[in-house]
């Protein structure tokens, strides 16, 4: 099952993409009279994150992290390992450095397989490229203390599943109260900008695997 699902993720990964059809479900909207601002006449700055698959004990998985608290748009956030591009790297270098620095993952290991939808994140005003790579075994992760409070492993099993998307409210940036479509991932609410990514990701995976 997983060769297969990597050599259809290849495939697939070169075809149009979901694209907004499906980050626009699960963006979270205000609810409160203290609503966010985040208008921005800067150009965004370049990111990438790493969509990792490896196999463990029959069942297919990637990594995320949860951030540390802390007073900027996403402490104490669950995100997808990465970070910001550095002057001379293209998407896939930024993702496979930033997963090495916070996760430890061995970057010549890696196999990429595409990527999705570029997506811009308003808050911090980054525009965000989701890369899809896989690992032919289980890695030993190694989270960056100052980074990286708590590594959670998610299942493509669970995130295909017709009711993986739930809505709950959160207080975001410590302010602002946002009804917000999420997954639940180790009992963590993941939502926001990652959540929109891996729902991309979900409904190319629902097609190719029938589900």
């Amino acid at each position: 099952m997983y060769s297969r699902l990597i050599n259809s993720l290849i495939q697939r990964l070169e075809r149009e993409l979901p694209s907004a059809l499906a980050h626009e479900p699960l963006r979270a909207t205000p609810v409160g009279p203290v609503r966010p601002k985040f208008k921005t006449d800067e150009q965004p700055r370049s990111g990438s994150v790493l969509i990792l698959l490896y196999e463990d004990q029959g069942e297919i998985k990637f990594p995320l992290i949860k951030r540390p608290e802390y007073a900027g748009a996403h402490g104490g956030q669950v995100s997808l390992p990465g970070g910001k591009t550095e002057p001379g790297e293209d998407s896939i270098q930024t993702a496979l450095r930033e997963a090495n620095e916070e996760i430890g993952v061995y970057s010549p290991d890696v196999n990429v397989l595409g990527r999705l939808t570029e997506f811009h994140v308003l808050p911090s005003n980054f525009l965000i490229t989701p890369v899809v790579a896989a690992i032919p075994y289980r890695p030993v992760f190694i989270p960056d203390s100052y980074e990286v409070a708590k590594i959670l492993s998610g299942t493509v099993n669970e995130l295909i599943k017709d009711d993986a998307v739930m809505i709950t409210e959160v207080l975001a940036a410590g302010q602002y109260r946002m009804q917000a479509p999420h997954f639940k991932i180790e009992d963590e609410v993941v939502w926001g900008a990652t959540a929109m990514m891996l729902n991309e990701f979900r409904l190319i995976l629902r097609e190719i695997m029938g589900s």
